[in-house]
């Protein structure tokens, strides 16, 4: 058991049904989450008593590092091992002033492994394991934060604390619904981490249920949707999720989350040189998207290896997301991180299993 994989009422009860005073936990969950401690010894108002008790019984986190990669830009990747052996990938990327507005971003995995299977992507190909505990998934912005706070990270970006998270690690967020709530619940709480819903933003290859269910939760949240393709005929085959839920029933749980939550939709778009990144695409693509308060990611893909896959040529890029402009819809080419470390979603957990 670990801290981080109980809800607040839970830490509450944990702490007062021994009979210790309701102001116990929130001494307890300020010490984890705002002063980001490893250990009970920290803990140095709680009575050493209950400290030792505690330690008996609850560790306080659930992971630790086992690989870094570091890159010239300052993205850091970490591959973080779990109690039982797995493992799975976290991020976090420092923004300076000139890339939009300075920010220190946590991306961050729900799932070792994944079960979608889209064919371009390094965790794809490993396969499903696991789904992860909301634990796992608090501490890996925890582990952030404490490093962020310590000042290990030399660029003129850092900030000193996290300004924003986002699911888009290993594995479908949404296929872990309860897990990946709690973790936001606890992430947002003015008594957890306490950061703004605002701040954090969802990904899904497109699970259609759950984004209609996510739509009525009440979270302010932000939603982005793997799309990757203007028709199902090539969506079905880049991301095989489509042809269970496709663009006709994904469109509309999009406008439905808008509506409900106020925020607009972001379309991830991986361009994929020769497949997705034609003039005649572009336009298809704008005329699927008219109307919906959405903005297109255009991401150039990340080298895996397939030389089926690989990035369209820079003149190709400005051409569509040119070509999306003149149509009316919202769009910015993403500027790539972590290159020189090969920071694509699975890939360090892949060299380290092929290592293995």
């Amino acid at each position: 058991m670990s801290l981080t994989n109980f809800t607040i009422p839970e830490v509450e009860k944990l702490v007062t049904s021994p009979g210790e005073p309701g102001y116990r936990a929130d001494q307890l969950l300020g010490w984890v989450y705002k002063r980001l401690v490893v250990s009970y010894d920290e803990m140095t108002d709680l009575p050493l008593a209950f400290r030792q008790k505690l330690s008996g019984q609850i560790s306080l986190h659930t992971l630790r590092p086992v690989r870094e990669a570091v890159s010239l830009d300052g993205t850091v990747k970490l591959l973080f091992c779990l109690r039982d052996g797995k493992t799975v990938e976290a991020a976090l990327m420092l923004y300076a002033a000139g890339e939009g507005r300075t920010r220190t971003t946590v991306c961050l995995s729900t799932q070792v492994g994944c079960a979608i299977g889209c064919h371009f992507c390094a965790t794809g190909k490993q396969g499903f394991e696991r789904n992860l505990t909301p634990g796992e998934m608090v501490d890996q912005v925890l582990y952030f934060a404490r490093r962020v706070k310590d000042k290990k990270e030399g660029t003129e970006s850092r900030l000193g604390h996290i300004t924003n998270i986002v699911f888009m690690g290993m594995g479908e967020p949404l296929a872990n619904y309860e897990a990946l709530i709690q973790a936001i619940q606890t992430l947002t709480s003015p008594r957890g981490y306490g950061t703004s819903a605002r701040n954090i933003t969802i990904s899904t290859a497109g699970m259609v249920p759950q984004i209609r269910r996510l739509s009525g939760e009440g979270l302010k949240v932000g939603l982005a949707v793997s799309l990757h393709a203007p028709d199902n005929a090539l969506r079905n085959r880049l991301v095989p999720l489509n042809k269970r839920h496709p663009i006709e029933e994904l469109l509309p749980a999009c406008r439905e989350f808008t509506q409900k939550t106020g925020r607009r939709v972001s379309f991830e778009y991986i361009l994929f040189a020769g497949i997705n990144d034609s003039l005649a695409q572009a336009k298809a693509l704008a005329g699927l998207l008219r109307g919906l308060n959405c903005h297109v990611n255009l991401i150039p893909a990340n080298r895996t290896g397939d030389a089926a896959y690989r990035p369209p040529l820079r003149g190709v890029i400005l051409a569509f997301e040119r070509e999306l402009g003149e149509n009316g819809v919202a769009c910015t080419v993403r500027v790539s991180r972590g290159q020189d470390i090969n920071a694509g979603c699975g890939q360090l957990r892949s060299q380290f299993l092929f290592e293995r």
